[in-house]
């Protein structure tokens, strides 16, 4: 069996040969899907856009706001932490998608997408979750 990577740079090609091909792709993607929340949720924390950029500051009217509840004035999109620990991955033999749990959690991601992109990957991020799937697949 032929697996391919694309990845913006380059295309990795794997030739599988056994009975569980699958199971492994599957395990690994998972894996690798789990890899690239947890990057989105570290780079977040740490007030990072996905370009690795810093966020844009919150309107000082929100920022007093958020520091009168003891709470961080640099944009972290933490509030309540329901969003972010919405984010789930899930893997099948085929690909991985990292997704939101709920509808509501998705919407509200959706609305800090447009001011503050955070959910997704750059070209570097893509590289480094596309060498952590080839070192995670057991074949």
């Amino acid at each position: 069996m032929d697996f391919t990577i694309r990845d913006n740079l380059k295309l990795i090609k794997l030739t599988l040969n056994g009975d569980e091909p699958k199971k492994a792709i599957k395990d690994a993607l998972l894996r690798t899907g789990q890899k690239g929340a947890n990057l989105i949720l570290n780079r977040t924390a740490k007030s990072r856009g996905i370009q690795d950029a810093p966020f844009k500051a919150y309107s000082e009217s929100y920022a007093k706001w958020r520091a009168k509840r003891g709470k961080t004035r640099k944009p972290t999109l933490f509030n309540k932490g329901q969003m972010l620990s919405a984010i789930r991955a899930k893997a099948s033999s085929e690909k991985a998608t990292i997704f939101f749990s709920s509808a509501a959690e998705s919407k509200k991601a959706a609305f800090n997408q447009k001011t503050r992109p955070f959910f997704g990957f750059s070209r570097k991020d893509k590289g480094e979750l596309a060498k952590f799937f080839i070192r995670n697949l057991k074949v």
